[in-house]
């Protein structure tokens, strides 16, 4: 009867190791070399050996099969074998697997190692160590039967070399297992059920699936070594350790020697540098323009906090301290407790991005890339944004200030529209300097603040300002603003006067606060109403002083006289609130 899915996860701490003697050729001097004094069986393979999913990519792993398989026989190689693939969506154990109508096994073995978080070598060793499919006789014409149970995942020693049709083929296989190395941790989002190897316990570990050949209490360094143990839970006795390549004794068993002794023939020591270790959790983007990432970090060099250094798109981004609160990888390395977690958010360019994570090495050994790869974030794109700092009202006008920006055009300075009372009112540049945006938001620079006044009648208004976006995305308001103008008088400046014979020219310029248009102006002559005239010629230096206003704000006059000394003045006429302004001091001239 076949087995539900609980019983088979119920029974995976006896998946099937190999029992019986593999033919083992020395690949190197080293595996000459190594001793069965060598193997120590509460650290089998470290966690820097064991997780770093990029030891080998897609081409090193084919051209590794090629060399180790050989000629193939009958088409079932896995140099030379191809199959459809399924798509599998993330979880706590491993990302996403994008699967596709055929792919190599090479291709499979990387792909799985990625989304997993497993070393690609791990994968090779173990479909060795379980079915003799990468070396030897075997691997050059396997069965099917022998594919079909690739990993030996969910073919328990107790179902007398039977395997869960459910799980079958190497596609299932490799994932599946893989999967399950990451499950025997108890990640986040699991339950707490593989706990009888946790690291840093000791367990009572059977030398063979018979239990009257007796136990060896075994110390657990780490992750990888439980899982080792998980997956096959048996460690070798000292017949199987003596005759390292052959075979011991009736109550020796082989799998965790042979994985440990194909490991260090093919790849060298399973014990590497005392590198960094941890993962990265979490790389998403949460919000337009933003990437968050998440992980963990230690070196077992130090109870330190690690320092780790995050790059998108190769570009150095943050420095951050491993020192967030993480029960849960203080249960898997109790020496160093909790304080190991680390997180932080980051501005982001529209797109894919590369999300890289490095724990930085303490004492003997390197840094490490977290997760063994980089994380592809993709990042959409962002709507202007920005504020209304200030906005206030003088005699006549209205003034606002902010700042705006796009991250479709990071360098470039933004169009800014403003509105009064729901009616647009001009546009204005943001691309002025503004440091402090610059220091929250590096990836943009300081320049992108704005500054704008607009002629406005006396009175309550609302001003408001939009960013004009760029590229994907719309049009973005920045804020609004109340405003209260008070009410202004003309101003404006008599310039000359100057007197001719039977005649008085008289020059100025003059514009009222609450409008742009030209205003009249008003000429007395010695006390008396002489003339009106309407203040529109060409000023550039009134439109330079005020630049709102533009140039066509200037008059001229000409007022017959008699003979003798006179008095000019000249009045603005008021426009909306206020009243009329006389244009600075009368002026006195004599006409000959």
């Amino acid at each position: 009867m076949r087995k539900t899915v609980t019983a088979v996860v119920m029974i995976l701490a006896l998946v099937g190791g190999v029992l019986t003697g593999t033919a083992m050729t020395p690949g190197s001097d080293r595996a000459q070399a190594l001793a069965g004094t060598d193997f120590d069986p509460g650290n089998i393979i470290s966690d820097e050996v064991f997780f770093a999913s990029g030891t080998m990519d897609e081409n090193q792993i084919q051209r590794f099969l090629d060399t180790s398989i050989g000629t193939c026989t009958n088409g079932n190689c896995l140099n030379v074998k191809s199959l459809p693939t399924t798509t599998r969506a993330a979880d706590p154990m491993c990302g996403r697997y994008e699967g596709a109508a055929s792919e190599g096994v090479a291709r499979i073995i990387a792909k799985v190692s990625r989304a997993c978080g497993i070393n690609p070598q791990v994968l090779l060793v173990t479909l060795q160590k379980e079915q003799s499919l990468v070396s030897g006789q075997t691997a050059r014409g396997p069965s099917e039967a022998r594919l079909e149970r690739a990993m030996g995942y969910a073919c328990p020693d107790t179902a007398n070399g039977g395997c869960d049709p459910s799980f079958a083929g190497v596609y299932n296989q490799l994932y599946k297992a893989a999967w399950q190395f990451k499950r025997y941790a108890n990640p986040t989002g699991t339950s707490d059920f593989f706990t009888w190897f946790r690291p840093g316990t000791t367990a009572a570990v059977q030398y063979n699936p018979n239990a009257a050949c007796g136990t060896r209490s075994v110390t657990i360094a780490n992750q990888a070594t439980a899982n080792l143990y998980y997956y096959t839970p048996y460690t070798p006795n000292a017949a199987a350790l003596t005759s390292l390549r052959g075979t011991g004794d009736s109550c020796s068993a082989y799998g965790n020697r042979n994985f440990w002794v194909y490991f260090n023939d093919w790849f060298g020591p399973t014990t590497g540098p005392r590198e960094p270790v941890g993962a990265v959790d979490s790389a998403t983007s949460p919000r337009p323009g933003r990437i968050a990432i998440s992980g963990w970090a230690l070196d077992k060099d130090t109870k330190d906090s690690l320092q780790v250094h995050v790059y998108v798109d190769g570009v150095g981004r943050a420095v951050l301290r491993a020192n967030g609160a993480r029960p849960d990888i203080a249960q898997h390395y109790p020496e160093w407790g909790p304080a190991r977690g680390f997180a932080t958010e980051l501005d982001a360019a529209p797109g894919t991005r590369s999300v890289c994570a490095y724990a930085i090495n303490v004492g003997p050994g390197g840094n490490s890339l977290l997760g063994g790869s980089c994380r592809q974030v993709t990042v959409q794109s962002a709507d202007p944004f920005g504020s209304v700092d200030a906005a206030s009202g003088r005699p006549g006008q209205l003034a606002l200030s902010g700042w705006a920006a796009d991250r479709d055009a990071p360098q470039q300075p933004l169009a800014v529209h403003v509105y009064v009372d729901g009616r647009y009112r001009g546009a204005v540049q943001a691309s002025g300097n503004r440091p402090d945006i610059a220091r929250v938001h590096p990836d943009l620079g300081a320049a992108h603040g704005f500054e704008a006044s607009f002629p406005t009648a006396a009175g309550r208004h609302q001003v408001c300002a939009y960013g004009i976006n760029v590229g994907g995305g719309g049009n973005s308001l920045l804020g609004c603003r109340t405003v209260d103008v008070p009410a202004a008088d003309p101003v404006g400046t008599l310039d000359s006067v100057s007197g001719r014979t039977g005649t008085i020219l008289a020059a100025g310029w003059a514009l009222d606060p609450e409008t742009v248009d030209p205003i009249g102006v008003h000429v007395y002559l010695d006390g008396r109403f002489a003339t009106s005239v309407r203040a529109d010629a060409a000023r550039p230096d009134v439109a330079r002083a005020y630049p709102s206003f533009g140039p066509a704000h200037g008059f001229s006059v000409t007022l017959p006289a008699t003979r003798g000394r006179h008095e000019v003045c000249a009045y603005g006429i008021n426009v909306g609130q206020g009243g009329n302004g006389l244009l600075t001091a009368c002026r006195t001239v004599d006409v000959p």
